[in-house]
């Protein structure tokens, strides 16, 4: 049985704000309801970021949508979900992560082939005014040029 991966959930601001520097996926530990509902779509991680806890790595902020037939079994909509990461990657991204002016945030949750929720996070570095700038004005050339070839 193929299930449809359909769901791709992306975080647009992150490529905006950051420079990635390294991308891993991680699997979520969630909830029953949380999971019917991110296959509803009904999930958003614009604001969302990574940190480590007393115990691994959390995302933080990611919006889940409460579930329309969940009953009393509900779940929070903004609550710590742990994210299931190898020790290695772990302590790469630890080392990492502390250090001044990188940060983890997710990029995109989906669904697998095997039908689990996984996120895309990247280790990335904070953008500075003029890098923004540089960056609107590479779309704006890259528009220009899709425009001048399809006519």
């Amino acid at each position: 049985m193929k299930l449809s991966s359909e769901i791709n959930i992306k975080n647009k601001k992150a490529t905006f704000e950051y420079h990635i520097l390294d991308r891993y996926v991680a699997g979520i530990s969630l909830l029953g309801t949380e999971i019917k509902s991110i296959r509803a779509g009904k999930a958003n991680i614009n604001d969302s970021f990574c940190s480590f806890l007393k115990d691994g790595l959390y995302i933080r902020n990611m919006h889940i949508s409460e579930y329309s037939h969940g009953s009393f079994y509900n779940h929070e909509a903004k609550r710590d979900r742990k994210l299931l990461l190898t020790k290695k990657e772990l302590k790469k991204l630890r080392v990492k992560g502390e250090e001044r002016g990188y940060t983890i945030v997710p990029l995109r949750m989906f669904i697998s082939d095997r039908g689990f929720a996984k996120v895309e996070i990247a280790l990335a570095q904070g953008k500075k005014d003029f890098d923004k700038r540089d960056s609107i004005k590479e779309r704006e050339t890259k528009r220009e040029l899709n425009r001048a070839m399809k006519r």
